[in-house]
């Protein structure tokens, strides 16, 4: 007798976002990247004094794993963005997106940055977070990717439509920033790191606003 849950896994592929690797998501997902420069005019914005001070006190701690890190580092930078939006944004950890399993475009999103929503849940996704593995950013592109053409997928579904969909990857220390619109992904040449928290608190809003603005 075959094993329930094998046969489960084997239709349904838990976290099938992380199978994807860049070339796969280009061929498979019909997208074509480039690097290029999303933030031109960048200007950082002031940084919360609560927000230092929790960096400052979790930085020991987020070295420890992963998880730690999106807890430690990743958490607060969002929870200012929601706070610098105005409440607009809402801040959904671990959320699954499944959107369409025979393309794979199913499996947990670190963090999904949406509309905010009286009841929390699954509206309008906006910036997909991924939290790289093994402080490899690289290696998350192709999971990014596949991510942010789940959540345009999502949103004209839902009847939205945005211009771009955007999507970052993180080590925590370091933030890699990238845009889909329409079939074409620029990937930011230039990366931000933590020692430029108002520069990431500034890309973040600008990934957010042509959303909030259609809205």
């Amino acid at each position: 007798m075959l094993d329930t849950t094998k046969r489960r896994r084997e239709i349904r592929p838990e976290m099938a976002y992380t199978d994807f690797t860049l070339e796969s998501a280009e061929i498979e997902l019909g997208v074509m990247s480039r690097y290029g420069s999303l933030f031109p005019d960048l200007v950082p914005v002031a940084v919360p004094p609560w927000l230092r001070e929790s960096l400052d006190r979790g930085m020991q701690l987020a070295l420890m794993s992963e998880k730690a890190r999106s807890e430690f580092i990743v958490a607060p930078i969002l929870l200012a963005v929601r706070e610098l939006s105005g409440g607009r944004v809402a801040i959904l950890s671990g959320q699954r997106l499944d959107v369409d399993p025979g393309r794979r475009l199913v499996g947990e999103c670190d963090f999904l940055l949406t509309l905010s929503d009286p009841v929390p849940r699954l509206r309008a996704p906006l910036v997909t977070i991924v939290v790289a593995k093994k402080h490899d950013i690289e290696s998350g592109l192709g999971q990014c990717v596949a991510q942010m053409v789940a959540a345009s997928l999502y949103n004209e579904r839902s009847g939205l439509s945005f211009p771009s969909i955007y999507g970052c990857i993180t080590t925590g220390e370091n933030w890699q920033f990238l845009k889909l619109a329409g079939t074409a992904v620029t990937i930011e040449h230039s990366r931000l790191y933590l020692d430029n928290v108002g520069g990431i608190l500034a890309a973040l809003q600008a990934t957010l606003e042509p959303a909030m603005s259609a809205v």
